[in-house]
């Protein structure tokens, strides 16, 4: 399995593959093959912009890295997944001096520094703009700073690195978020192996913001704590032996705990427990 070696997405997948149960037995930083807990299954470290055409040659099962280099590499595979975080615009930006306020404002001519030139160039030939893509590898918020071209074609997750070099997005290409990939071509065993993956990471997923919350209801408040429980498929209800009052068990969004607890409570709900969930299997 291809994972980034480098960038924001670094942290976030090894968050991810940690609640899916899948951990490298090797703390070497410098390590490019990482074996892990599962014996059939290690972990390459790869630049993000590499994985698209690593996963394309089969030489990886799957690959973790952003949608915007996938779609900027062109390779043949597919995105079986949208991971939810790593999310991102893909923008032109220019000085915030520039006099460049939107996309009608580029003139023809212009220089565009990005590392992204097979969207770039799309998108402005579809807007039937004539520009001259400039390719880098490094950072693209200095260049219009030290000269090299008048605006980029850049990621932006908060926009706070633009502003600190003085720039301001002026159009958005794409959206763009962490995805898992895999080659287009595989056969059974390894799509069945992938599948497997599959079941346990949208496990971990579904589980992502979510509370198991199990109280004890005394009969005559259980109507009133079912009006205002909210629950995934509904909350289960079970028998107390001996006791006039139900077991009430649900699945509730995280964010809404600060205002549902006391709520439960005003309800006649009492003996709350919250816990946390590793996955839900759907």
């Amino acid at each position: 399995m291809a994972i980034p070696s480098k960038g924001r997405l670094v942290e976030p997948v090894m968050n991810l593959l940690s609640l899916i149960g899948l951990r490298p037995q090797s703390i070497d930083e410098k390590a490019l093959v990482i074996p892990t807990n599962w014996p059939s299954l290690n972990l390459i470290r790869i630049r993000p912009e590499d994985i698209p055409s690593i996963t394309e040659s089969g030489s990886v099962l799957m690959g973790i890295t952003g949608l915007d280099y996938v779609v900027e590499s062109n390779a043949s595979v597919d995105v079986v997944e949208r991971l939810g975080f790593g999310r991102g615009k893909l923008v032109i930006a220019f000085p915030s001096s520039s006099g460049v306020d939107d996309i009608d404002d580029i003139r023809d001519g212009v220089k565009i520094a990005t590392k992204y030139v097979n969207i770039a160039t799309k998108y402005f030939s579809g807007l039937g703009k004539r520009v001259r893509i400039i390719r880098i590898t490094g950072s693209a918020e200095v260049m219009p700073m030290l000269g090299v071209a008048d605006g980029i074609v850049d990621v932006m997750s908060t926009g706070t690195t633009l502003r600190l070099h003085g720039l301001k997005p002026v159009g958005i290409i794409m959206e763009t978020e962490a995805v898992l990939i895999a080659p287009r071509s595989l056969d059974d065993d390894y799509r069945d192996y992938l599948n497997k993956f599959l079941l346990l990471l949208r496990g971990a997923l579904s589980s992502s913001g979510r509370r198991l919350v199990l109280m004890n209801v005394p009969l005559q408040h259980l109507d009133s704590v079912l009006k205002i429980l909210p629950a995934m498929e509904g909350p289960t209800i079970a028998d107390i032996a001996g006791k006039p009052m139900k077991e009430v068990i649900s699945v509730v969004p995280e964010d809404l705990l600060p205002e549902l607890l006391p709520a439960l409570k005003r309800a006649g709900a009492k003996d709350i427990l919250v816990l946390n969930i590793e996955k839900v299997i759907p």
